[in-house]
């Protein structure tokens, strides 16, 4: 009969031997994976920026995607002191992005606005 030293070395011995196989198992098929090839961009992708503008608190900002491209995405970014985006979305018609925001203490805000388009 095995004395309790001699079975608690052969139970850590069994677990990392355990552990190496796996561990080895997870390390051949990480790395035996197949890349993922990087995301095409969309045909015409365009970022369009309308670069910072003080404006005046909740005066809308809009940018128009060039030609007849379509917005995808957008976002803005309200600056200055105290400065809050108050709104960041979509044209009605798809075709640009409009920001809006204010400046605690102001009567301005600068306001940044960007699209994401694409034919």
């Amino acid at each position: 009969m095995l004395s309790m030293k001699s079975t608690a070395l052969a139970l850590a011995a069994a677990t990392a031997a355990t552990c190496l196989v796996t561990a080895g198992a997870a390390n051949a098929h990480t790395t035996a994976a197949p890349a993922k090839p990087a995301a095409a961009l969309p045909p015409g992708y365009q970022l369009v920026i309308l670069p910072n503008a003080n404006v005046p608190n909740f005066q809308r900002r809009v940018l128009y995607c060039p030609g007849s491209k379509h917005v995808l995405g957008g976002g803005a970014e309200a600056r200055g002191n105290g400065a809050i985006l108050v709104g960041s979305f979509p044209t009605d018609d798809a075709r640009g992005w409009i920001a809006l925001g204010r400046q605690i203490g102001y009567n301005d805000v600068g306001i940044s606005v960007y699209a994401i388009c694409a034919d």
